[in-house]
C-alpha cells in the first residue's frame, strides 16, 4: 500500500478534502482522537495559508515507519509569493491576512517537528511531522 497521498488546493472545498484526509490517514495509522485533531488543525491551517496566499499548492501526506517508531509528515507546497520576513511570520500574532496570527507558530506547536523553505517569488514548502506515542 502506498504511504503517500496528497490533495492539490485550488479552492475551500479542497481545505475540507485535505482535512478528511488527514484524519483519515491518523487514524489508520493509529492516532488518538486528541493528536487526530491536532494533525487536522495542522492540515487546516497550511492549506488555508495556501488558498490565501498562493492561490494554489497541495498538501501531502506521509505515514512514516522509522526504526520502530511510527508518525505522519505533512508537506503543504506552493509557488506563490514565498515569505519575504520568515521570522516575523513565525511570531505569535502576527497576520497579514486580519486573523488571529496563531497559524504557522500555532502548526509549529501542534506538531513534534516544523520545517519552513521559502524563497521570494519562488514558492514555499513546509514540512510537519507527528510521532505516534
Amino acid at each position: 500500500m502506498d504511504n503517500r497521498s496528497s490533495v492539490e488546493i485550488f479552492t475551500e472545498w479542497d481545505i475540507v478534502a485535505a482535512r478528511q484526509l488527514g484524519r483519515n490517514e491518523a487514524k489508520h495509522s493509529g492516532f488518538g482522537t486528541v493528536d487526530q485533531a491536532r494533525i487536522t488543525t495542522a492540515i487546516s491551517e497550511l492549506a488555508r495559508n495556501i488558498y490565501l496566499y498562493a492561490g494554489k499548492g497541495k498538501i501531502e501526506i506521509e505515514r512514516l515507519s522509522i526504526d520502530g517508531m511510527k508518525g505522519m509528515t505533512i508537506i503543504a507546497s506552493d509557488e506563490g509569493p514565498g515569505i519575504p520576513d520568515l521570522r516575523r511570520v513565525m511570531e505569535d500574532g502576527f497576520s497579514t491576512s486580519g486573523g488571529l496570527g496563531a497559524g504557522m507558530p500555532g502548526v509549529k506547536r501542534l506538531m513534534d517537528d516544523f520545517k519552513v523553505e521559502s524563497e521570494v517569488g519562488k514558492g514555499t514548502t513546509i514540512t510537519a511531522t507527528k510521532w505516534l506515542r
